[in-house]
């Protein structure tokens, strides 16, 4: 599948007796907006942490650009360029804003421990780059104003900014936004809209989950439904307005 950039093979997670995730198949393409959608307790979560290297799979296969994820650890994922942000905000709330977003550039930092005991120059060097870098982001997200700030003082909207920027400063070619909008009033919102049309611009493919219909379905170039952890519905957001299964699960009438 020459387009794609991450397949899902027969994927499964148990928890005990609990099947979270049941032999799902999904293929998502480069440069695309794909939403993962459905019910509260569908999976949606338990997906993105099964891939992100959060949890592992009971069985089946994840591989992104024909790599396999499956016990791979969250920073060695990262390290192959999938960012990710949570559905919980999670900021280091006593570090500035700034350091916020410095602390996703540094996986990308070329000097170890032994560089920076005995070289500590070229250890200041790279410092400045991944300040400079970490402050682009900040300027993109328009959060250059408060970089100076303790992240847990910016209001809710702000900090799933700052968890954007800091996935951002990971250099992705992947990006998981888990409930981007929960919480967020309409101009928020609109805004994260405008923000994720932007990082598609960017060449970077994004995956989300969201409950914020009207937001999916303006940004979204396909839409995935999972119903008690298998999939149900996929197809473009027209589609999967239509499809009645999805209708009956989630959508309503």
């Amino acid at each position: 599948m020459p387009n794609s950039i991450l397949r899902l093979e027969n994927l499964r997670k148990k928890f005990g007796g609990v099947v979270a995730v049941d032999d799902l198949n999904l293929v998502f393409n480069k440069g695309e907006v794909t939403a993962l959608i459905g019910p509260n307790g569908a999976g949606k979560t338990t997906v993105f942490n099964l891939i992100t290297g959060f949890v592992k799979p009971t069985a089946g296969t994840i591989l992104f650009k024909d790599i396999r994820l499956n016990h791979k650890k969250p920073h060695a994922i990262a390290a192959l360029g999938i960012g990710r942000t949570f559905q919980n905000v999670q900021v280091f709330s006593n570090m500035t804003v700034l350091e916020n977003v410095m602390v996703g550039r540094h996986l990308r930092s070329r000097n170890g421990m032994l560089m920076s005991a005995f070289l500590p120059p070229m250890l200041r060097r790279e410092e400045n780059r991944i300040r400079a870098s970490a402050q682009e982001r900040l300027v993109l997200l328009g959060l250059d104003r408060y970089a100076h700030l303790p992240a847990g003082s910016l209001p809710l909207g702000n900090q799933r900014m700052l968890e954007i920027a800091r996935a951002l400063a990971l250099e992705p070619t992947l990006l998981f936004l888990d409930e981007p909008a929960s919480g967020l009033n309409a101009r928020e919102t609109m805004a994260m809209g405008e923000l994720i049309h932007k990082i598609k611009s960017m060449n970077i493919t994004v995956i989300l989950v969201e409950h914020d219909m009207e937001l999916v379905m303006d940004i979204s170039d396909r839409v995935a439904v999972i119903n008690f952890g298998r999939l149900i519905a996929q197809g473009t957001p027209k589609e999967v307005q239509l499809n009645p299964d999805v209708i009956n699960a989630y959508l309503g009438t």
